[in-house]
């Protein structure tokens, strides 16, 4: 029979060393079974811990308690307490915990009794000192750790009839620590709803103050309107003011003379001989002027109290009611090419005073019976055009107008050096020409304000 194979070198692993059982011939079995029974008591530890693991997601509070129970199950333990040290994850909760021998958890001190809260009070003040070990009193202690820091500890008074080892510890350590992570994530999720609430009524804040403002952009938008409108109702009261003045000035007192001087001419013409028919035609012209003047001052009396629309708020309106002062002796219609836009009310006042001073001059001199007011919004400018059908000369008010800037002493044609001085003033320029309905054309054209593109027709 040859001899058993032997490795040179190595010596042959011993049984205890495989099971972990180290005794003599008569107590190996009873060691056996001991060591068996404490293997089994581990993996069941680790069952309990994978257990604690699943609870993880419906919160803190449910893996701890879980925590609790595992722990009392492997140390067959009557009392379980985890606590937090004071100071420590100050925004966790729970900040303990306490499982009774009956397996109902407590929260609050008043039904704890004095040895568990003794226990309790020990790992909240002392945890940072604190070693992981079986205590004088029988419970045995663990640190929950995280990272290097202590933040709490987990205790329980253990009923095993054994003496407990470090496995036992090692298996306390890992669910103080499965519980420090709990209670830490506890804290983040805490921050986190913290912010999120913060977040929350800065976004309300927000938009309380969004409409707040939207509020008010609409309440300024609305004054802003209702100054324009103002504006434009003083410039209009203004205009008719103007031009009543010039009526009574000028044209009623012209009116008034011309029929004083028919009256002192008619007894010398009706003295001569064959001077009858012409005093017959003298009393003609008598009664027409008296008509006229009669006119002329039912136009003044309109003018002076007429009043303005209160929605004229835009400069296509404006010259609309330019436009209606001079009806129904003058037949004036008015068109806007493009879309409209705010100019400014300075800019829109001096083109509305430019409609209307070339507006009063075609009624005053011109002899025309139509009269069209045109406005264009153009990608690069506005055109103001005024044309009419009447007997003015474009070739001399261009004359005229040189003339009335370099001399104009006796005040006069102050209208034409008020419309192109209004119209350079907005960077523009204005031009007199021959319209084609063979009167005179007006054109005032500025600058626009954006190089936005609108629809319109060619100048």
């Amino acid at each position: 029979m040859s001899a058993p194979l032997r490795v040179v070198g190595r010596e042959p692993p011993d049984l205890a060393t495989l099971t972990g059982a180290r005794s003599g011939k008569r107590t190996y079995y009873q060691e056996f079974q001991r060591s068996n029974a404490r293997l089994q008591q581990t993996v069941a530890a680790m069952d309990s811990i994978s257990r604690a693991l699943v609870r993880t997601v419906e919160g803190p509070r449910t893996l701890i308690e879980e925590v609790l129970r595992a722990g009392a199950e492997h140390l067959q333990a009557s009392w379980m307490v985890i606590g937090l040290a004071d100071g420590a994850l100050p925004e966790a909760r729970p900040r303990f915990l306490v499982l009774d021998p009956r397996g109902k958890v407590h929260d609050t001190l008043g039904r704890i009794p004095t040895r568990p809260r003794h226990e309790l009070r020990t790992i909240r003040t002392e945890a940072s000192g604190a070693e992981d070990d079986l205590s004088s009193s029988g419970w045995v202690r663990v640190r929950m750790m995280l990272g290097d820091t202590t933040v709490g500890g987990l205790a329980g008074l253990p009923g095993l009839d054994s003496k407990l080892e470090e496995p036992d510890l090692s298996v306390l350590r890992i669910l103080a620590n499965q519980a420090a992570v709990a209670m830490h994530t506890s804290t983040l999720y805490q921050a986190g709803l913290s912010m999120r609430r913060r977040a929350h009524q800065l976004y309300d804040e927000v938009t309380q103050q969004a409409r707040n403002l939207a509020g008010r952009t609409e309440e300024l938008r609305a004054a802003e309107k209702r100054l324009r409108a103002a504006d434009h109702r003083a410039l209009l009261d203004d205009e008719r003011r103007r031009i009543a003045l010039d009526l009574h000035d000028s044209v009623a007192q012209t009116v008034l003379t011309a029929g004083m001087a028919v009256d002192v001419l008619r007894p010398e013409v009706a003295a001569l001989d064959g001077g009858a028919g012409i005093a017959c035609r003298l009393d003609d012209t008598k009664r027409l002027m008296v008509v006229a003047t009669e006119q002329l001052r039912s136009v003044i009396y309109a003018l002076h109290h007429s009043r303005t629309a209160e929605d004229v708020a835009s400069l296509p309106e404006l010259l609309a009611e330019m436009a209606a002062q001079h009806r129904p002796h003058l037949a004036v219609t008015v068109r806007v090419d493009g879309r409209p836009e705010a100019l400014g009310t300075a800019a829109e006042h001096a083109l509305a005073r430019t409609a209307g001073e070339a507006l009063f001059n075609v009624a005053m001199h011109a002899r025309a019976t139509r009269a069209q007011v045109r406005l264009r919004y153009r990608a690069e400018h506005i055109l103001l055009r005024i044309s009419d059908n009447g007997h003015g000369d474009p070739a001399a008010l261009r004359r005229t107008l040189r003339l009335a800037r370099t001399n104009n002493a006796d005040g006069r044609h102050r209208g034409l050096v008020g419309m192109a001085s209004r119209t350079e003033a907005l960077g523009g320029t204005l031009t007199l020409r021959r319209s084609q309905c063979g009167g005179v054309c007006v054109d005032a054209r500025i600058p626009r304000r954006s190089n936005q593109s609108d629809p319109g027709e060619s100048s």
